[in-house]
């Protein structure tokens, strides 16, 4: 006879009900479906053509950011830009993201997004950022520095080559 209880109770990790994703997580899936949908929409278009509307994508989206949000986010464009040329931009999550080969390196998560107190500067596996055992792969951003900027510089360089 099956049980009546919860999964979540049976498992004994957690005394409440699972209630599904966050209503975040559910924003940023439905970002993710009108990415998809945008980059649907330009097959057969020149490669030139995606990137520059995949950069102005992005632009757009961290224009709609809030204020300390933006800025961070613009400079982080423009570091990367800079840093790794070859890495395209994209929105990924609704997020500005760099990618090689289609698949992303770096990504800027705004604190807004998920209504963190700080914005996120994230790499993914892609990045390859590997250094001994164990090595971050996010960093927590507040505001920017010209120390700060030459770490993310040198990290992003690493991660595009």
């Amino acid at each position: 006879m099956p049980s009546t209880k919860s999964p979540a109770k049976n498992s004994g990790t957690s005394a409440e009900k699972y209630d599904g994703f966050t209503a975040e997580e559910r924003a940023a899936m439905k970002d993710h479906a009108r990415d998809q949908k945008k980059t649907a929409a330009r097959r057969g278009s020149s490669r030139a053509e995606k990137e520059a509307a995949a950069e102005q994508d992005v632009l757009a989206k961290i224009a709609e950011m809030p204020e300390a949000d933006r800025v961070l986010a613009e400079r982080i464009h423009e570091i990367v830009r800079a840093a790794a040329p070859d890495l395209a931009p994209k929105l990924w999550y609704g997020m500005p993201a760099y990618a090689r080969d289609g698949k992303v390196v770096c990504h800027f998560q705004s604190a807004e997004k998920f209504k963190s107190r700080y914005a996120t500067l994230g790499f993914s596996d892609q990045a390859a950022l590997d250094e001994g055992a164990m090595w971050p792969t996010a960093y927590a951003l507040k505001e920017l520095t010209a120390a700060d900027e030459k770490v993310i510089s040198a990290l992003v360089k690493k991660a595009g080559a």
